[in-house]
């Protein structure tokens, strides 16, 4: 078998000059500054359309709201494109929890998503359980039906973040981020998996053979904060009604209540709870969809600049910061562009993502249609893959930006230091030559195409997935600045002569072997 490293670049990478359109970057800045509508759109997408779980009856109307405002602002080509079968939809209706002995107290909580409800409203007595092997388990056999039993171990909060809050990047701070590269560790061999330990899909199911009623867990480490995700195995039986319905109650606590109540039974006093759960399973498997709106361009109409941010949350908030502040930059940004009558030359198109929260699935889907990945060969290039010129994104928080991370192409660093001129009052002055992950710009990035996140400040909001995540977290001079920002990054891309170079992609190219009859085979090598 022979295997032979092959390297080439996509585009060739073009002599071009990075003017800034000064006249216009004038534009942006005063109607996203003097006339922004930033807030009154975050505030109705937090205060008024709520939580977002990808596939739920909320995202649904959420994705209604959004296609209308999309038409407000001056969009065309406006769509909800379904992307790939996500299972049965999901939403909590209704949920109460009280600590009514040896003391009452009103708790906060919130149920884990894919979970089932409850038959009306139920008093429970708290047990506390301790499992991490096998053996652990025969110490609770015959002895948890009825009750609620509380299944992680008391979590430790975070005192520092607690009174210190999190702190805007210093000017050395981001100094340090734009002279090193940060190249990420290589990864060691993964140590072999403990045949004796327990899984939290093994425990959770001991607990339903045993009789329990709700299985009670906390996993934060913030103050007053619930953190709580999808039951375990949902992803893995995609979200299957059966899976959800048979499955016990979850419900997440906030670590200071659920803390009080493991030292209140570990002291031998009975605590007791009550406890009401409504949630809203789908009837029939459904598909999860991405929404989009463009600007039309003009001589170069058929070539794409994207930007996107995406839409799904976790369901115990509106989830402010993460990502409802992001789609209200993208959303204001378009406005912007519209307002000021701006004309491109390629086509603007705006992408708010679903399925983020789970792993990509919406950007990754719509990449691997739209565009293709030549890395992957049975996916290989689509008819667009050549017109696409970028995909700028927005997920880490409500901070302002500071500047942007290359994503190690090194050939749009004249580019964006160019642009950010315009800015540096602003406080974006920082190139980060270094790739980062875990959001939506990643699938385009995997594909060769140039995609890029923003260097923000870490600041605003609760940070994701938690109960505290609303609109009065969110700096709004912050993102009102990001708007304006981004909205003049996708006009200048839209208006190169040329799409923004690409970085080189490797690709191992390995002949077929007696064993692999299917053919050659080739695999991405960063």
């Amino acid at each position: 078998m022979k295997k032979i490293l092959i390297c080439l670049s996509t585009f060739l990478i073009a002599q071009e000059k990075y003017d800034v359109d000064w006249e216009t970057v004038a534009k942006i800045r005063e109607e996203g500054f003097q006339r922004s509508e930033i807030s009154n759109t975050l505030s109705y997408m937090t205060d008024v359309i709520g939580a977002r779980l990808t596939n739920s009856e909320d995202m649904r109307r959420a994705q209604d709201w959004v296609v209308k405002e999309m038409k407000r602002i001056g969009l065309r080509n406006i769509e909800i494109e379904p992307f790939m079968d996500y299972g049965y939809s999901w939403d909590n209706e209704y949920f109460s929890i009280h600590m009514i002995e040896p003391d009452y107290q009103t708790m906060v909580g919130y149920p884990i998503a894919h979970t089932p409800g409850i038959n009306g409203r139920q008093k429970l007595t708290v047990l506390r359980t301790q499992i991490k092997t096998k053996a652990d388990l025969e110490k609770y056999r015959g002895k948890l039906r009825g009750k609620a039993v509380l299944a992680t171990p008391p979590p430790k909060i975070d005192q520092e973040r607690y009174r210190d809050g999190t702190p805007r990047y210093t000017n050395e701070q981001l100094k340090e981020i734009s002279q090193k590269p940060f190249p990420k560790p290589p990864r060691g061999p993964r140590a072999p998996l403990n045949p004796d330990l327990v899984s939290s899909e093994e425990r959770n199911a001991f607990f339903k053979n045993e009789g329990v009623s709700v299985i009670l867990e906390s996993r934060s480490g913030w103050i007053a904060a619930v953190r709580g995700f999808a039951r375990p195995g949902a992803k893995k039986d995609k979200w299957d009604r059966k899976g959800t319905v048979d499955h016990l109650p979850i419900v997440a606590i906030t670590p200071e209540h659920y803390n009080r109540m493991i030292r209140i039974v570990d002291r031998d006093i009975p605590v007791k709870i009550e406890l009401e759960i409504k949630t809203n399973i789908g009837k029939n498997r459904r598909k999860a969809r991405n929404v989009l709106g463009e600007i039309a361009g003009s001589d170069k109409k058929d070539e794409i600049v994207m930007l996107g941010a995406h839409f799904d949350t976790w369901h115990a908030s509106p989830n402010a910061s993460d990502n409802t502040s992001g789609v209200a930059v993208m959303l204001e940004a378009m406005r912007i562009l519209k307002a000021i009558d701006a004309q491109p030359r390629r086509t603007i198109r705006i992408a708010l993502w679903s399925g983020e929260e789970q792993g990509l699935h919406g950007s990754r889907e719509y990449v691997n249609k739209h565009f293709g990945n030549p890395n992957d060969p049975e996916i290989g290039k689509k008819d667009g893959y050549q017109k696409f010129s970028a995909y700028f994104n927005q997920d880490y928080g409500p901070g302002q930006y500071r500047g942007i991370y290359l994503q190690d192409n090194e050939h749009v660093r004249k580019a964006f230091t160019s642009w950010m001129e315009p800015f540096h009052d602003l406080g974006m002055t920082t190139i980060g030559s270094q790739s980062v992950g875990s959001t939506d710009h990643i699938p385009f990035d995997r594909a060769g195409l140039p995609a890029f996140q923003f260097l923000q400040d870490r600041v605003g909001g609760t940070g994701g997935h938690t109960n505290l995540d609303f609109y009065d977290t969110i700096p709004i001079e912050d993102i009102k600045k990001n708007a304006v920002i981004v909205a003049s990054f996708v006009y200048h891309t839209a208006m190169l002569d040329k799409p923004l170079p690409r970085k080189r992609i490797c690709l191992l190219y390995t002949s077929p072997s007696p064993r692999d009859q299917r053919g050659s085979r080739m695999a991405a090598s960063a």
